[in-house]
């Protein structure tokens, strides 16, 4: 099992951030990582829809919408949010928790819209992860790497 935690000095510091710079960088790199593959798949049902991730024990909210062209940092309602610990959504990237098993563990919580938040799970499920890693920025691979071996 995945060894994680925040530090609470962290999490004071990072839930004191303004929601659009952070908003911003998970929208460019989700546009690298994600976006060719989701390209792939009918990724239609998802854009023009707001969206927010929360990760509870940073106090960090990431608000972006999709577009035609891919992510973009937004500002307005989100329609779903999802919200779980760091820990969780690295053992989700890492695929070694099951959304569905965090979900009604109340690990991993979908608030809004349940039919679009189905397609999201839907369309992530059907990702290949080692087509998605080799698109990480090369200084993340090595920590994403022992993230999912160890």
């Amino acid at each position: 099992m995945l060894n994680f935690s925040v530090p609470t000095a962290v999490s004071a510091l990072v839930s004191r951030l303004p929601t659009q710079p952070p908003s911003m960088v998970f929208s460019l790199l989700a546009n690298h990582v994600l976006w060719p593959a989701l390209k792939d798949l009918d990724c239609q049902p998802l854009v023009g829809r707001r969206y927010a991730v929360r990760v509870k024990d940073l106090g960090l909210t990431f608000r972006f919408k999709v577009t035609a062209r891919g992510f973009a940092a937004d500002s307005g309602k989100p329609e779903l949010i999802i919200s779980s610990s760091a820990r969780d959504f690295l053992l989700l990237l890492s695929r070694r928790e099951d959304p569905d098993t965090l979900f009604f563990s109340r690990r991993l919580v979908s608030e809004g819209d349940t039919e679009l938040g189905l397609v999201v799970k839907n369309l992530l499920d059907a990702l290949d992860p080692e087509v998605v890693l080799r698109r990480l920025p090369p200084p993340l691979m090595p920590a994403v790497r022992r993230l999912m071996a160890g």
